[in-house]
């Protein structure tokens, strides 16, 4: 088995890094966080001296990262993956960030022989504990399948979308879907909750029906139990639309809906709720209707 390199060790990459390592690869890893890496180190992971390290150590490296700044730096920075790595290297960036960041990335990577996909992921902190992930994968044929045996250790749904920057299109999608979902969920249990109606009882009448969805399924009772530990950050989800707008800007597509529920979650982090689950999208409604989405 391969020796694997890990970098971005938070809320999803470490347990994705678990998952790895219960199907039997050494895994390297590092990040500038040191109780995250010593937590790591502790699951069984081999500590990396830095980015270029874990590059020279690994043949296939995975990265986890907020944005494209970050990746963009622990990749291509000084020190970074990219500097470490022998040809024929393949690097994994399962961080949502804008797709031509992705192909810029990929540009520089394959000035030096080294293969580069994007793998952004679906699926929140529960779903990468427990290894089920949906994984949206753009790259080469053969690039996928050699990343695609370790990607299964971590997801359950893995597909190769289009070239490079397609996995973090197919992301931005998901995205703008699952926000405008859970603003119209704030919007349905405000307006039932108001009217008196118990929301626990609502949920299980119309989840059976077409307005049923993994995201009110997963979300609403989160939101009636008033539990926002995050699994995904209100903070990240802004920049996920952030990235779909500008995206859509470079390709004259019009993103009403997107750019309303992304003025939402900028509002939410003014009021301090960047890093509540994205679950409190829904306490907008809340807000500007003077109710409280919860158990009778």
């Amino acid at each position: 088995m391969e020796t694997v390199g890990f970098v971005g060790l938070g809320i999803m990459g470490r347990p994705m890094l678990k998952n790895l390592l219960k199907a039997g690869y050494t895994v390297i890893a590092f990040g500038r966080n040191a109780k995250k890496l010593d937590a790591c180190v502790a699951d069984g992971a081999v500590r990396a001296a830095s980015n270029r390290d874990v590059g020279s150590r690994a043949s296939i490296i995975f990265t986890m990262l907020p944005d494209g700044p970050e990746v963009e730096d622990v990749v291509l920075g000084a020190d970074g993956i990219l500097d470490g790595c022998p040809p024929g290297a393949l690097i994994v960036d399962m961080s949502s960030i804008n797709p031509l960041v992705s192909q810029k990335i990929a540009a520089a990577c394959a000035a030096r022989n080294v293969d580069f996909i994007d793998a952004p992921v679906s699926g929140g902190e529960p779903k990468a504990i427990d290894g089920t992930l949906a994984i949206m994968v753009g790259g080469s044929e053969k690039a996928f399948r050699h990343a695609e045996p370790l990607l299964r250790c971590i997801g359950s749904s893995v597909t190769l979308t289009g070239p490079v920057g397609a996995g973090n299109t197919t992301k931005l999608a998901n995205q703008i879907m699952v926000a405008c979902n859970i603003a119209a969920m704030g919007e349905a249990l405000a307006l039932a909750t108001r009217c008196g109606l118990d929301p626990d009882v609502v949920v299980n009448a119309i989840k059976g029906g077409l307005a049923g969805s993994a995201v009110l399924n997963a979300k609403a009772p989160m939101l009636i139990a008033r539990n926002f530990k995050p699994g995904f950050t209100i903070r990240l989800h802004q920049k996920d639309l952030r990235n779909a707008l500008l995206t859509a800007e470079a390709n004259r597509v019009f993103l009403p809906l997107t750019a309303l529920v992304q003025q939402m979650l900028q509002s939410l982090m003014g009021d301090g709720k960047g890093e509540l689950d994205h679950s409190a999208i829904a306490t907008f409604s809340e807000r500007l209707s003077h109710v409280e989405i919860r158990r009778a």
